[in-house]
């Protein structure tokens, strides 16, 4: 009895405790999701590709760690390790396998701010003489970067709260024409931040409001003080990088690996100017020493957090926005799928963990990440690689950089900006689409250029706010809902009479931003629920399933689909959304077509997406639409295509 007993005990403490030990591994594959990849990792495939995306990740990680550790006013040596920490703890929590996280333009210009007002350069001669043991920097250079990883712990602190309160649902107030906007006005300020670099000038630090004007109204005024040297190898540089990457960029399908321009022209840079002695000769600014090694880990100051507050805010949204629209892009162009709240734990991680290294506020880069999408990086393993690269960088090569011009490596900057600033050609698709989103666009971007990014961020999220409101009372409901279903019989060409069952969803709101997400995901759920819930192919001909979508609102979105297991839809929504739900139809082999559709909705899907031409679309009326299908389905019955 007693060993019955315990054989009872035992089988009923496995029961309590299997599923509690399962809850815990799936807890913990959620938020580390390399333990979700790592083990499905296949050498054979994908070390290959990732090891040479890698190399080429690791030559724009050091480039651009040098390039926005001046940028976030401290020593360039800073630069790198904040290429190497954060991307290593995003390889581990973070979910974009495309994404490369490490230093950024706009938050190095973000905490720029709080660097340069709480240790200004005119303190400099109060600390020359005395060096702190750390590498040999000396304390001014320190306090910098003290302030710089205050900034960065702050940042990582709010960012992880953001995600304790589950504030990643919240993401969908970040609507395209906004992050476009403001990213692309932080990109024009940091551009401007790099003018003195460029033409040579001598120039004290403006920032505040209005400082964009102000930087060009200094430079005008002393115009005859540019030098010539650093303007020509500003323009020469500037031109080799945009030749050399448009190249690269034309003819990456036929090359397996894309030539470091940035790398050889930091290389060639250097050795003519050691060659020649411009520091000397012309007087030609150049980087200095950068000490080799890392330093033991420190914290940050913390009696300064309450200083750089406002600082760690802008890091934490901007940051955050920037680096989950890049994770967002990869997770469609390759098939998976990212959790919002997951991004901001390990964006927040990225800058808290690194910021005892003495390391600057991090995000994910547009640059680098192209960079894994058009070597064709598989996983996170690439940055992994490219880790080990800026680690040998770090502790062998970094003194032959000394000679390095500074124009050289502000020209560096100002093209890896290219991405950002293209997206001025974003005007002309809002103009023709939506005017709203035109006037919202320039709206946020006057608004960033004025006063700071993380201000045209607010202005733009509010004026979405405001504009949803405004739409909204027309809109009785906000989720897809009362689903009905009737039975009809129709004749076949065969005289036989088949039974059809339709379901019709009705949906009494706008299809906006607020919404589309939900509907497309329930949209998806009653497609794939239907072809997994009828009968098989053979038994089509007794019995066919359709459902009917029935959309009433304010224009935004008006028109009927129907869907069964040959599955057929006719839709008319708003028009990003709507291209979302046309290319999500696609990759599942399914046809779509739209009814009453607007010629502005009409123009805007041609201007989102490359529609089928060989194939009608788009109809006059819901029963032309569905007499074309008719039609279509008569003159294949046997296809297994499904269409909607």
């Amino acid at each position: 009895m007693t060993g019955a007993k315990r054989k009872r005990k035992s089988i009923l403490w496995s029961k309590m405790h299997t599923p509690h030990c399962e809850d815990i591994k799936q807890w913990c594959k959620r938020r580390l999701p390399i333990l979700e990849w790592a083990p499905q990792y296949n050498l054979k495939e994908n070390l290959i590709p990732d090891t040479v995306s890698g190399v080429m990740l690791a030559v724009q990680q050091v480039t651009q760690g040098l390039s926005f550790a001046v940028l976030s006013s401290v020593h360039p040596v800073f630069g790198l390790y904040g290429s190497l920490f954060p991307a290593i703890v995003y390889a581990v929590f973070g979910m974009g396998r495309h994404v490369a996280t490490g230093t950024f333009a706009l938050t190095s210009l973000i905490s720029a701010n709080a660097v340069e007002r709480l240790v200004p350069q005119s303190s400099r001669n109060l600390t020359t003489q005395s060096n702190s043991s750390v590498l040999g920097l000396s304390d001014f250079e320190l306090q910098r970067i003290g302030v710089a990883a205050a900034v960065s712990f702050l940042g990582g602190v709010i960012q992880v709260v953001m995600f304790v309160l589950q504030l990643g649902s919240a993401t969908f107030l970040l609507t395209e024409p906004v992050i476009s906007a403001m990213t692309t006005g932080a990109a024009t300020h940091v551009v401007t931040s790099q003018v003195k670099y460029l033409l040579g000038i001598k120039m004290p630090y403006i920032s505040g409001p209005l400082g964009f004007f102000y930087i060009y109204a200094y430079v005008f005024e002393n115009i005859k003080s540019v030098q010539l040297e650093a303007l020509l190898l500003s323009l020469l540089s500037i031109i080799i990088l945009v030749l050399v990457k448009e190249l690269n960029e034309q003819f990456k399908r036929k090359i397996k690996v894309i030539l470091p321009v940035d790398l050889v022209l930091i290389i060639t840079a250097s050795f003519a100017c050691y060659c020649t002695d411009m520091e000397n000769t012309y007087g030609l600014e150049v980087v200095g020493h950068i000490p080799k090694g890392i330093p033991p880990p420190r914290a940050p100051p913390m009696n300064i957090l309450s200083a750089v507050l406002t600082e760690a805010f802008g890091v934490a949204l901007v940051g955050y926005v920037a680096s989950l629209s890049l994770a967002q892009g990869s997770a469609k162009k390759f098939k998976y799928s990212v959790d919002d709240n997951q991004e901001f734990l390990a964006h927040g991680l990225s800058n808290v963990i690194p910021s005892f290294f003495f390391c600057i506020p991090s995000a994910a880069a547009m640059g680098r990440t192209a960079a894994l999408y058009s070597t064709r990086a598989k996983t996170q393993v690439a940055c992994l690689i490219s880790c080990i690269i800026v680690l040998v960088v770090i502790y062998a090569i970094v003194p032959l950089l000394y000679w390095l011009p500074m124009c050289v490596l502000a020209s560096i900057i100002v093209v890896g900006l290219k991405g950002m600033l293209i997206q001025f050609r974003d005007l002309k698709k809002y103009w023709n689409v939506d005017k709203i989103d035109w006037g919202i666009w320039i709206s946020t971007y006057i608004f960033t250029i004025c006063f700071a990014a993380n201000v045209g961020l607010l202005f733009g999220v509010v004026c979405t706010i405001v504009i949803v409101i405004a739409r909204f009372p027309r809109a009785k409901t906000l989720n897809i809902k009362n689903m009905k279903e009737m039975e009809f019989k129709r004749k076949t060409e065969m005289d036989d009479e088949i039974l059809q069952q339709v379901k019709i969803v009705s949906i009494n709101n706008p299809l906006v931003f607020l919404n589309a997400k939900k509907f497309n995901t329930d949209l998806m759920k009653i497609i794939l629920k239907e072809n997994d819930s009828n009968q098989p192919l053979d038994d089509i001909s007794k019995c066919e399933q359709n459902t009917l979508l029935n959309s009433l609102s304010n224009g935004n979105c008006n028109g009927e689909c129907t869907l069964r297991k040959k599955t057929f839809s006719v839709l008319n929504f708003s028009y990003s959304e709507l291209t979302v739900v046309y290319f999500d139809c696609k990759s599942r082999n399914i046809d779509v077509s739209l009814a009453k559709c607007p010629a502005s909705l009409i123009r805007a899907m041609k201007y989102y997406g490359d529609l089928d031409s060989e194939k009608p679309i788009f109809f006059d009326s819901v029963s032309a639409a569905i007499s074309h299908i008719h039609s279509n389905k008569n003159s294949s019955k046997v296809s297994a295509h499904t269409e909607v």
